[in-house]
């Protein structure tokens, strides 16, 4: 029997309207636009993409959109002088810098996600809000783990008892992930680059989170008999053999392929790996539109925890 396929774009659209009435209401009845800051710096053709993702979907949501892009020589003190500029303007409810950053500024990644106020932190990266995710206080989650975690909800899988695998261990999925399932009383493992006999670990889920950023790494000997499994790859793959392998004959990576050279897929091989799933994410199309849901999602609820905290009493 083949998978069945978690529709992330669907539940993404969902989640969409519900925002778009919640806005206007806002709107109507307070007279606040929940406003959404993405700081920019280069011109990385990832990043410029994804910003205009996000502000092609604010605009649909009647939110305020900010783009501040600076050059790829910027100095970490102009980035941060950007920062505080946005933390300060009270009609600014979310503030995220787009990562990578270039390579000179690497280094600076943290240090300037850190000076982001936490209220206005939707990305969920400050340290204050990962500590309110582990002690189970969270108030703005990273948008990816949290639009997982939707996915399996809208989607049915009950995770209480069950065993979930989560391969990776970054702070912007793998480690926050865990901490969700451990939360709603799954039994979970981290996997990371110094596991040992990892097919073997894989095979004990029955959640399997792929989130290693390597096109194709986890095959069908990774995943047990009827398991669901997530893919939050996102890869671009560019040699034809790489891509068949992964995908086969799909129709939609193939024409991609034809038409730019290349085709986005998942960390899942799915030609092997679908067969032995019960549900399984496609790439694209799974957890991707999720992410973007739940940032809108995070700047609205940003915005009405900065209203409530400054309403008179």
């Amino acid at each position: 029997m083949p998978p069945v396929i978690l529709d992330g774009q669907r539940i993404a659209n969902e989640i969409i309207e519900r925002i778009k009435s919640q806005v206007r209401e806002l709107r109507d009845r307070r007279g606040v636009t929940p406003a959404l800051a993405t700081v920019l710096v280069g011109d990385d053709p990832a990043s410029r993409v994804y910003v205009r993702k996000k502000v092609k979907t604010c605009e649909e949501l009647g939110m305020e959109s900010r783009h501040v892009p600076l050059p790829a020589d910027s100095g970490a003190d102009r980035i941060r002088a950007a920062i505080r500029e946005l933390n300060e303007d009270d009609t600014v409810h979310g503030i995220l810098l787009q990562l990578p950053l270039p390579p000179a500024l690497a280094g600076e990644a943290d240090a300037l996600t850190e000076m982001i106020l936490p209220a206005k932190d939707v990305d969920g990266f400050h340290p204050e809000n990962m500590g309110r995710l582990l002690l189970g206080r969270p108030r703005l989650v990273p948008c990816t783990p949290a639009g997982i975690m939707v996915l399996l909800d809208q989607s049915g899988v009950d995770l209480a008892g069950r065993t979930a695998v989560v391969v990776g261990r970054s702070n912007i999925v793998g480690k926050p992930m865990g901490i969700l399932l451990l939360q709603r009383h799954a039994t979970v493992i981290f996997c990371h680059s110094r596991t040992r006999d990892l097919e073997v670990v894989c095979r004990q889920a029955d959640v399997l989170i792929a989130a290693v950023g390597k096109p194709g790494m986890i095959t069908g000997r990774h995943v047990a008999e009827g398991a669901v499994v997530v893919d939050v790859g996102i890869n671009a793959v560019a040699d034809a053999a790489e891509l068949r392998r992964i995908v086969g004959d799909s129709p939609e990576h193939w024409r991609s392929f034809e038409k730019k050279g290349t085709a986005l897929v998942g960390d899942v091989e799915w030609t092997s790996a679908a067969p032995r799933a019960a549900a399984i994410t496609p790439v694209p199309g799974g957890v991707g539109p999720l992410t973007i849901a739940l940032l809108m999602d995070n700047t609205l609820r940003a915005c009405r925890n900065q209203l409530e905290r400054t309403s008179p009493e």
